[in-house]
């Protein structure tokens, strides 16, 4: 089976050198690593916004999945991890934010999901990271 590296133009990087990628198509499914809220340069966009940050993680995988001939309608498994450390009361209504905004991106049906709440990233000003799943139709 044959595998190409995906690593868009412009895309966001990591704060020092490493051999990850932004994502792999191998054969006709795509897997795209997990995506976050920072510009080309690293910095976090939307600090403390879920909604900005989740937006800016679907545009991202959007790239990637683009890079390789795909599209956000080929996903069939997602995985959020998401960080909220305010009051428990409130974590229903962070969550709800976080999901209306995915929901604007995912068609129906939708992908297999799962969201996995976290006590921090690697940068703290992050509140979500997405990775995803995609399968092409054969006729691409």
């Amino acid at each position: 089976m044959e595998k190409q590296r995906i690593m868009p133009k412009e895309h966001w990087n990591w704060s020092m050198p490493v051999p990850f990628s932004q994502g792999w198509k191998a054969g006709n499914m795509i897997f795209v690593g997990g995506q976050i809220s920072t510009d080309e340069n690293g910095k976090t966009i939307g600090v403390g916004d879920i909604e900005t940050q989740t937006r800016n993680c679907f545009e991202n995988i959007r790239k990637v999945l683009n890079e390789a001939g795909a599209d956000l309608k080929d996903i069939v498994k997602l995985n959020t991890y998401y960080v909220f450390d305010g009051d428990e009361k409130e974590a229903t209504e962070f969550w709800e934010k976080m999901t209306k905004v995915r929901m604007e991106y995912l068609s129906d049906p939708g992908p297999a999901g799962t969201g996995i709440r976290i006590s921090g990233f690697a940068f703290e000003d992050l509140l979500i990271e997405i990775e995803a799943i995609a399968v092409m139709p054969d006729e691409k």
